[in-house]
């Protein structure tokens, strides 16, 4: 489509071209799962907003990870839902750079707000005497700030040393735009691409070590106390899960992108590139609605509330 020296202002997608056939179903099954997406994480935050009992930082940040899963999905479905109806799967290179980063920076928020949850419960079972003097309200909301502030800014210099490169090729082997793919389109390699990412990958690894040592301390205080480990089943053990779907997910993908190789089916590397937008945004508000007894309280009371309301009307 384009010179080695022409500008690029549009890349392909490569990853829709063998839908033909099973496009309708697709999109049916995608847009079925956005909106399963919507409805469990839009129930967390209107729960934990509007009931005043709900306003305590575990379940702030718990608010936050789910305002996060539609900020990401946002980023990927419309587009997606667009190109199964569509015959040419472009995007813009505005539009691809925006994804990239909006995708990259929900992962790295999904690591900041998890290392946030896993610190106020180490701070709430192995420390419980000073709990509400460091989890005031003024340092939550600090917390929450830094918790959007550093992957929004580390991914802004990532996007920024991307959009500067001088690429030599537009074509794009995946269902969307992540600043590896544009990166590996660069005419030359280039120090910041490479120094950038690694120091935000370190930075992200950090959080993962800082939730393993609070976990261990707080399996060695639960042990002592049944009350403490009743308390850490219920509230640690659907964060530590979301954890896990998050940091596997992310593991997947990432070496898949590097390593994967070619000869598998188009279906399977779309799968592979879509599980992380498709599981921890559905996975984590159902484990928490589930587990949570004061989320799932009040989820059952509205619902039931709604339902006796209708019968009396009928």
């Amino acid at each position: 489509i384009m010179d080695n020296v022409s500008v690029i202002t549009v890349f392909t997608l490569a990853g829709l071209s063998d839908i033909e056939n099973y496009r309708a179903i697709l999109f049916v099954l995608t847009l079925l799962c956005y909106c399963v997406i919507w409805l469990v994480n839009l129930t967390i935050i209107v729960t934990v907003i509007v009931d005043k009992s709900l306003h305590e930082p575990m379940y702030i940040f718990l608010c936050n990870l789910c305002v996060n899963g539609l900020y990401g999905t946002a980023a990927f479905y419309p587009k997606f839902l667009y190109d199964l109806l569509s015959t040419t799967h472009v995007i813009s290179y505005a539009g691809c750079l925006l994804q990239g980063f909006a995708l990259h920076s929900t992962i790295c928020a999904d690591f900041s707000l998890l290392a946030l949850m896993a610190y106020d419960r180490y701070v709430a079972i192995c420390r419980p005497l000073v709990y509400h003097s460091l989890m005031t309200k003024q340092k939550v909301c600090i917390f929450v700030f830094f918790a959007w502030f550093f992957p929004i800014y580390l991914l802004f210099l990532s996007t920024i040393t991307t959009a500067v490169l001088r690429l030599c090729g537009s074509h794009i082997p995946r269902i969307y735009c992540i600043n590896w793919l544009i990166n590996n389109l660069a005419c030359s390699a280039s120090v910041a691409r490479i120094v950038i990412p690694a120091f935000n990958y370190t930075f992200y690894i950090g959080h993962i070590l800082f939730v393993f040592w609070s976990y261990v301390h707080l399996v060695k205080t639960c042990q002592s106390s049944k009350e403490n480990w009743n308390k850490f089943m219920q509230t640690c053990v659907p964060h530590l899960f979301s954890l896990i779907v998050v940091a596997v997910s992310f593991l997947f993908d990432m070496l898949y992108v590097r390593f994967g190789s070619k000869e598998f089916p188009q279906s399977f590397e779309n799968f592979m590139a879509m599980e992380i937008l498709l599981i921890p945004p559905i996975i984590n508000p159902l484990m928490y609605g589930f587990k949570l007894t004061k989320i799932r309280n009040r989820v059952l009371n509205f619902i039931c509330g709604k339902s006796s309301a209708l019968r009396l009307k009928s």
